[in-house]
């Protein structure tokens, strides 16, 4: 698996994680084009620090999208032990972050690179089984896919909602539209 690879000493991997976040939450709300001196003032660091960890805004960028697919992966792992349609349910909700995320970014990320092969390789593999230990269990419709999932879910993720109240709404009727009624779920 792809992962972003973090400084030793304590204290660097602090401020390391807290470029990662104030850098997720900058592209997610602005856009990729989000200053890096307001990702570096938001994380609590100076610039220097910014550009000491990661040099360009391409090699930030390509940290939060591999960090995203780590905790994605990390949730399926997490959910694992939960019954079949609530691990699938909890996964999809992360997925929702993640594609978020994706969304505000995929424009600077080489689609054809290593990087971005491994980390779709790596989502896929996390994913996958908790989808299909839902279908084995009854509890999803026999005819889906888990691609027709991923992309129903990156696809409501892409519509500009009143409120949370609304998109989580919106989410759950899609949730509720997979479930196997045949089987009383």
């Amino acid at each position: 698996m792809i992962t972003v690879r973090r400084p030793q000493r304590a204290d660097a991997r602090r401020n390391f994680d807290a470029l990662l976040v104030a850098a997720r939450d900058a592209f997610a709300a602005h856009g990729a084009d989000t200053s890096l001196e307001d990702i570096a003032r938001t994380a609590g660091v100076g610039i220097g620090t910014l550009y000491r960890n990661f040099p360009t805004r391409q090699d930030l960028i390509e940290a939060v999208y591999v960090e995203e697919v780590t905790q994605l992966a990390e949730a399926a792992e997490a959910l694992s032990g939960q019954p079949p349609w609530p691990a699938l349910r909890g996964w999809l909700e992360r997925f929702v972050a993640y594609a978020a995320t994706k969304r505000a970014i995929i424009d600077l990320l080489n689609r054809d690179s290593e990087m971005f092969g491994s980390c779709r390789a790596v989502m896929y593999e996390a994913g996958r089984p908790l989808f299909d230990r839902a279908r084995e269990a009854g509890e999803i419709r026999p005819d889906a896919a888990f691609d027709d999932v991923l992309r129903m879910v990156s696809g409501l993720t892409a519509t500009v909602f009143v409120d949370d109240a609304q998109r989580e709404r919106v989410l759950t009727f899609a949730f509720d539209g997979l479930r196997n009624r045949e089987t009383g779920f």
